[in-house]
């Protein structure tokens, strides 16, 4: 139920001007404010703000930010406005903010969603007392995690399957030409923030730059869409309460959303190291395979999966990328947060994953 923490130093709010904008926009509240931390996540900031029983969500840009389309508030705050009315698991955003003098940036506050975020082994400590049996089920039972996984997939599809034309979203990205501007993108930004040389992960990039292929579709995307970005029902671990992260949603081919999430699903030859990552639900990379959530994905959605090594490649690469970017603010001083000091290891195994599967020819 991703537990807060006090608020890392370096990444405290300005209280003095932000609780007199929360009591101006909230309807005037006199309850004492309590601030708190979601520590996990590793791009934009989200702070837990309660407001005597009430309690919201902040999310802010990270701080040392110099590119503001990266992390552009009022876009993710526009989006979800639309897509929280057709789509239920994105949560609703009530408040947007555009004076940075308030604290720094801009910033939004939306609803307070709660569930489950999956993350190394379910332990029986993150779901209620009534529930825990679920934990046992979810680190044993082979179909109760085929289950789990199969809805985790088809929520993907259903993201994928929306009108975007009436969502209002129709203008939310460019799908012509989606996959070229991708690659040559995330090419870009991997090298301004290059710290160290990767060969693997350079022969990578060249492949992909040569092997782009034609968008299958166009549809409403994440970009980010893994376990660690998901919330599930404590009490039905097969249900998605919420969809979180949406800084990256564009409209541009599914199967580009399907890579990175594949990406993500870490096989156990990768090694312990990235199993064992605490954002990993290594429970379940252990017991079903990239090609099967692959599988469920084509049967989730009706689509054929074709270039499915390019799809898988690309995530990869996009994930080493943002790590990279993570890892660079990290030298440069932009945050102390010391969980980003060795980031530059993932960079390097990403790079190897995806120059394996370039090897064998498959995911």
């Amino acid at each position: 139920m991703t537990e807060t923490t006090d608020v890392r130093p370096g990444e405290e709010l300005d209280n003095i001007r932000l609780i007199p904008f929360l009591r101006s926009e909230l309807h005037g509240f006199e309850n004492e404010v309590i601030i708190e931390q979601f520590p996990a996540g590793s791009s934009n900031l989200t702070y837990l703000v309660k407001l005597g029983s009430e309690e919201y969500v902040l999310r802010r840009p990270p701080f040392g930010n110099t590119v503001k389309t990266a992390h552009d508030m009022r876009r993710e705050y526009e989006v979800l406005s639309k897509l929280s009315k057709v789509y239920p698991p994105a949560p609703k955003p009530l408040v947007f903010c555009d004076d940075e003098s308030v604290i720094g940036s801009e910033f939004y506050l939306m609803e307070r969603r709660r569930g489950v975020v999956v993350r190394n082994r379910l332990s029986a400590s993150q779901l209620p007392q009534v529930h825990t049996h679920l934990a046992q089920r979810f680190s044993s039972d082979p179909d109760y995690q085929t289950d789990v996984c199969r809805a985790f997939v088809a929520n993907l599809a259903e993201l994928h399957s929306l009108d975007a034309v009436a969502a209002g979203l129709s203008d939310l990205g460019k799908p012509d030409g989606y996959n070229r501007r991708q690659v040559q993108g995330w090419t870009s930004r991997y090298r301004t923030a290059k710290t160290h040389e990767w060969p693997e992960l350079n022969a990578a990039i060249e492949w992909l730059n040569a092997n782009i292929p034609v968008e299958s579709g166009a549809s409403i995307i994440h970009n980010d869409y893994k376990f660690d970005n998901v919330m599930l029902d404590p009490s039905d671990l097969t249900r998605v309460t919420a969809v979180l992260d949406w800084e990256m949603v564009t409209i541009g081919d599914p199967l580009m959303d399907l890579g990175t999430t594949l990406g993500y699903w870490i096989s156990p030859e990768a090694g312990d190291v990235l199993l064992s990552m605490p954002f990993n639900p290594r429970a379940l990379m252990e017991s079903i395979s990239r090609r099967q959530m692959a599988e469920m994905y084509a049967e989730a959605s009706g689509r054929e999966l074709p270039d499915l090594l390019f799809y898988y490649v690309f995530g990869t690469f996009k994930i080493a990328v943002i790590a990279q970017q993570i890892y660079a603010r990290f030298v440069k001083g932009f945050t102390n947060d010391r969980r980003f000091a060795r980031f530059d290891r993932f960079v390097s195994v990403l790079g190897l994953i995806a120059s394996n599967a370039l090897d064998r020819g498959r995911i």
